[in-house]
């Protein structure tokens, strides 16, 4: 098995290549060409963090993936990168194990920030020019950059529950640090990055026509969003089984709010888009996908095998 450290991975991961795959890999999950395995999880409390085990198959692919990834949310406060783990690139023909990509966490983050993206240009109200962003971690960051270049949103909010934090990674992304009533006001897009188990957006504070972008309820526990807020909205999610499971989508439905039937994956929206109203709430609820680490993996194992 070939073991393939963060600096080569760096270097073959081409981020257009990756984002069409990732984009893709949904679009091949609502098909139902895509294997999933059961995902597993790990929460600890003290210090707070998270481990979780995900894999899959694409149906006709040479090699299938399992992902181990941790969230360890201090550990920036030691100077290390709260995210880690590794990616398993396995054949699909003799199960061999064909490389380890030793990602440290990036290739999950980055694959976390083309979902979010991706999902925010799906669900985006036309004429839309302000980003908001709810969170100063990894994700906040790369999801800030990310759905502001390839949406075209010119302006950037940024919250934060530290000041400082916020006011720091505002100005990484050209943005303004604000209260979140105001980046409720103004923005027309929010991205919420937070591993919150508790709402930090909330019913009264979003007016219609937002478009929210969730991602911090990627195991069981977390809530960014109020059941009052998911519950009026019309939710898009990537995996109906793990949202109605762990995503904010879970919140309205075991509140008998919101019938299972009713949510929207991702994929189907790509495939056959719907209309939304100005007035419309609508929530992207991601809480991670084996498919789109298959997606990125392949992408930098096709070009490192040669």
């Amino acid at each position: 098995m070939r073991i393939v450290e963060l600096p080569e991975i760096l270097d073959a991961l081409d981020e257009e290549a990756a984002l069409a795959a990732v984009e893709d890999g949904f679009r091949r999950l609502h098909r139902g060409s895509v294997q999933l395995a059961e995902v597993a999880h790990l929460n600890f409390e003290a210090p707070p963090g998270d481990c979780h085990v995900k894999g899959g198959y694409i149906a006709g692919d040479d090699v299938f993936v399992f992902k181990f990834a941790t969230s360890f949310y201090r550990n920036p406060e030691q100077g290390l990168s709260s995210s880690n783990g590794c990616m398993i690139v396995v054949s699909a023909k003799t199960g061999e194990q064909l490389a380890m990509l030793k990602d440290q966490g990036v290739l999950t983050d980055t694959r976390t920030a083309m979902a979010g993206a991706i999902a925010a240009r799906a669900i985006a109200r036309p004429g839309s020019k302000v980003l908001g962003i709810v969170g100063t971690g990894i994700q906040a960051k790369m999801q800030g950059e990310m759905v502001a270049r390839l949406l075209g949103l010119g302006e950037i909010l940024v919250y934060g529950r530290s000041a400082d934090k916020a006011t720091a990674l505002a100005d990484e992304l050209g943005g303004e640090a604000v209260d979140l009533a105001e980046l409720c006001a103004r923005a027309d897009l929010i991205v919420t990055t937070t591993p919150s188990t508790s709402p930090v957006l909330t019913a009264d504070l979003i007016r219609s026509g937002t478009r929210i972008v969730a991602v911090g309820a990627d195991t069981p526990g977390k809530q960014e969003l109020e059941t009052a807020l998911t519950a009026k909205a019309r939710l898009i999610v990537d995996s109906a089984v793990q949202c109605a499971h762990h995503g904010e989508a879970g919140w309205p439905i075991r509140a008998g709010l919101v019938a299972p039937d009713a949510l929207v994956e991702l994929g189907a929206l790509l495939e056959n888009p719907v209309p939304f109203t100005d007035d419309d709430i609508v929530v992207a609820d991601l809480t991670g996908v084996a498919v789109q680490d298959i997606a990125i993996a392949k992408t930098v194992w096709e070009r490192l095998k040669y």
